[in-house]
């Protein structure tokens, strides 16, 4: 058996000098849009607001820029904070067939460092390309068997970045491989953090950026891991899910494609697993034509993930509701979506969204679940008041690469989300710096934040 770790570290390295074709350096500039898109609104929401003046011993001397807080800092600090912004709203990007939101992590801990060591936009890019690389593939080595405990934007996560902050350091495939190791053994991040009460969840990509760096760092200084720390008995993949790993599958087509050109562009700021079921009634909607007050049941049946996760009929805070397929169905259906507003107090305590909720049932399909992770479906069963009985099995999720968000839709999301946190002339200087721009991103400050 070929080593995966010194395999995706030769990828990894081979990502320095590679020529990029157009469609991957525009998925590249298409990304860091959307971790900008998502990371904004949480830069002005808890967690994000708590932790900044509380690691202000973390500030240190550095050029990277803290969002949160509008700070030049220390790279570590600066990632830390930008990416428990990023998963705080649940609009970030997710590689689907592995279960993973590589932007989080990858491009907070990217950009940080890149501004810190004043590296070229085709540097980060680069960087960001090969962390997505070997994040994604080693997510599909591990999952779904991985999920049942972990996190995997978390675990996964610390290794993506580890290879970001490895590549824009210099190091070559052996640094970089010893960076994969080193990030196995101080990856975390478990599941009732995710699924419980609590903040810990955006923490989690947080702590990815910040010890992804971390480890970057030190393999560059010389210190070293053991490169079968991926697929040993005892290593990574082993501990962590219920095999050592399927490498054969996770490096499939290495050299012929990359998964930063597969990724999903959040169409909905809820739970991925939820997607296919708003996708499916919104279509029911347009074919049938009734309204939420037609509706005497809805019964939802997805895959294993969704029903475990997602079945929650009485969400008490934004977060709970974001994983709540009972709260985010009836609020698509009444509010027309589910977008920021969806998950304020005023929203939540409408007693129209309450009552419609108790009106959705969930379950699992054993079918559906069987083709999870790569696909994502739903099928429903509608009853109305007039007796009709409408059923619709959704066999994708908008957004999904075979489904995409077209430029203009992650142009307007961007838009959408950055409203009232930045003015409009720096959202459109930033779009153009983004998508077409030779220069990195920089310095922005949100609305009420200071900065210096």
């Amino acid at each position: 058996m070929i080593n995966p770790l010194s395999t995706l570290a030769e990828a990894a390295a081979d990502w320095r000098h590679r020529p990029l074709d157009d469609s991957v350096r525009w998925a590249t500039r298409r990304a860091v849009l959307d971790w900008f898109a998502t990371t904004l609104p949480g830069c002005v929401r808890a967690p994000a607001t708590i932790l900044a003046p509380a690691m202000l011993e973390m500030e240190g001397s550095g050029s990277a820029w803290s969002y949160v807080d509008a700070r030049a800092c220390s790279p570590r600090r600066a990632a830390f904070l930008n990416a428990v912004a990023s998963h705080t709203v649940e609009f970030d990007d997710i590689f689907k067939d592995g279960g993973y939101h590589p932007g989080s992590p990858t491009v907070s801990a990217a950009l940080a460092l890149a501004q810190h060591l004043g590296s070229t936009i085709d540097d980060l890019h680069r960087a960001i390309i090969a962390g997505y690389e070997v994040g994604c593939r080693i997510s599909l080595a591990i999952q779904p068997s991985h999920y049942a405990f972990w996190h995997t934007t978390s675990t996964v996560g610390t290794i993506g970045a580890a290879v970001a902050g490895a590549m824009l350091l210099g190091g070559d495939s052996r640094g970089i491989g010893h960076a994969i190791a080193l990030a196995t053994s101080v990856a975390g991040g478990h599941q009732q953090n995710l699924q419980g009460e609590g903040m810990a969840k955006a923490l989690h990509p947080g702590h990815a950026a910040d010890a992804g760096i971390m480890t970057a760092m030190a393999a560059g200084a010389g210190v070293t891991g053991s490169l079968d720390s991926l697929h040993a008995a005892n290593g990574f993949a082993a501990a962590t899910s219920d095999t050592t790993g399927d490498w054969a599958s996770a490096l499939d087509g290495l050299g012929t494609w990359t998964p930063i050109t597969r990724m999903t562009v959040k169409a909905h700021g809820c739970c991925g697993h939820i997607f296919p079921a708003l996708d499916a009634i919104s279509l029911m909607r347009q074919q049938h034509g009734f309204g939420p007050a037609d509706i005497k049941h809805i019964g939802v049946f997805g895959y294993r993930a969704t029903q475990t996760m997602c079945n929650r009929p009485d969400p008490v805070s934004a977060q709970d509701a974001r994983f709540s397929l009972q709260y985010c169905l009836a609020a698509h259906l009444l509010l027309g979506g589910v977008r920021l507003s969806a998950f304020e107090k005023d929203a939540m305590a409408r007693p129209d969204i309450r009552v419609l909720m108790t009106r959705i049932g969930l379950s699992e399909d054993p079918s559906l679940s069987g083709d999870y992770p790569r696909r994502r479906q739903a099928r429903l069963s509608v009853y109305l008041n007039d007796g009709r009985v409408l059923e619709h099995l959704q066999k994708t999720r908008r957004g999904d690469p075979e489904d995409p968000l077209g430029d203009p839709d992650l142009v307007a999301k961007f838009h959408e989300l950055s409203s009232g946190i930045i003015a409009q002339r720096d959202a459109e200087n930033l779009v153009a710096t983004i998508l077409y721009g030779d220069d990195l991103p920089g310095k922005l400050t949100p609305a009420g934040r200071g900065g210096r």
